[in-house]
């Protein structure tokens, strides 16, 4: 059995519960359901195909029609412009993510005040989520994400960092570096640089810094877009391997980083997941009047060279 098939199999056990959703919309009841899952993500962050596997893969299971929107540069104003537009399309329902919580939720609030059905996912909080009136919310708390690596990273003996931030137009992305200094118990200074998104400037950024302050105990860095690059830095400057180094998110790199010993961890939000559920609960509360009683947090969860096999197999598609 190939990975796609191994993959369909077990996704179609865990969706067991809501197979009767799809016979339901043959009877006509439910048909023609249109959701748009609206993200903060530019273009070049590949991190987000593992969001628009797990869109793909609810939308085919549920019988349902899902679109994937995006502001191409990772513009939040333009994002809020897409959510309008989405809005204004009428769909059943809308799947965002809270990126910028002051930016976005006045676009946010208007499409639930037309009747528009909203579930915040990957970014932004469960209290966030209740005050713009969404359904509910599936992610990853990224301030308590950040937290619980620091205090990680503190039982390990970690004193002092540097935070590699490609996103720092974005709230959520301080929040990681800032509950990462909390959990060590310092203050986050200037240990938190503003990285870009070009690798080759992430790259020169990290060996400056690393350069100018010898005695940092470890890197953290917020995804694949900053932490391929900074493993190049460690490779340059002789520190992989030798320099404590937690990462958020998952990818082909990070993997084989934390499988060679140069990575200590990733923390895996699962975005599959936060892709995956909102089109569930949608379809079966258009279909049915049924919700989760809960919000529904999808990480954080460590991923360590034990128990890699699984991860290492789907990292980058669907992990």
């Amino acid at each position: 059995m190939n990975t796609m098939s191994k993959l369909l199999a077990t996704a179609a056990i865990a969706a067991a519960p809501f197979a009767a959703a799809t016979t339901a919309s043959a009877d006509g009841h439910g048909d023609n359901l249109t959701y748009v899952l609206v993200s903060h993500a530019p273009d070049s962050d590949s991190w987000w195909n593992t969001v628009k596997n797990g869109v793909a893969l609810a939308g085919e299971q549920m019988g349902v029609t899902v679109e994937y929107r995006n502001p191409p540069t990772g513009d939040l104003a333009d994002m809020a412009r897409i959510i309008e537009q989405a809005a204004a399309s009428q769909p059943d329902g809308i799947i965002t993510t809270l990126a910028d919580f002051d930016v976005l939720k006045g676009p946010i609030m208007a499409a639930v005040d037309q009747g528009v059905d909203v579930i915040i996912m990957n970014s932004g909080t469960p209290a966030q989520a209740a005050e713009v009136g969404a359904l509910m919310y599936v992610g990853q708390p990224e301030y308590d994400a950040g937290l619980a690596a620091g205090q990680r990273a503190a039982r390990d003996g970690v004193g002092s960092f540097l935070c590699v931030n490609h996103y720092i137009s974005s709230p959520s992305s301080t929040e990681r570096c800032q509950g990462f200094a909390d959990g060590l118990g310092v203050d986050l200074g200037n240990q938190m640089i503003d990285s870009g998104q070009d690798p080759a400037e992430i790259k020169n950024r990290v060996l400056a810094y690393l350069s100018a302050n010898p005695e940092t105990d470890a890197i953290l860095t917020l995804g694949p877009t900053s932490a391929d690059p900074t493993l190049l830095a460690l490779d340059e400057n002789g520190m992989a391997g030798d320099i404590y180094f937690g990462t958020f998110d998952l990818g082909e790199e990070i993997v084989n980083g934390i499988k060679a010993g140069t990575i200590n961890w990733g923390i895996d939000q699962q975005p599959f997941l936060q892709a995956y559920l909102p089109v569930v609960v949608l379809a079966n509360y258009d279909r049915y009047g049924v919700l989760p009683g809960n919000n529904i947090n999808s990480g954080p969860g460590f991923v360590t060279a034990d128990g890699l096999e699984k991860v290492e197999e789907f990292a980058g598609e669907f992990r």
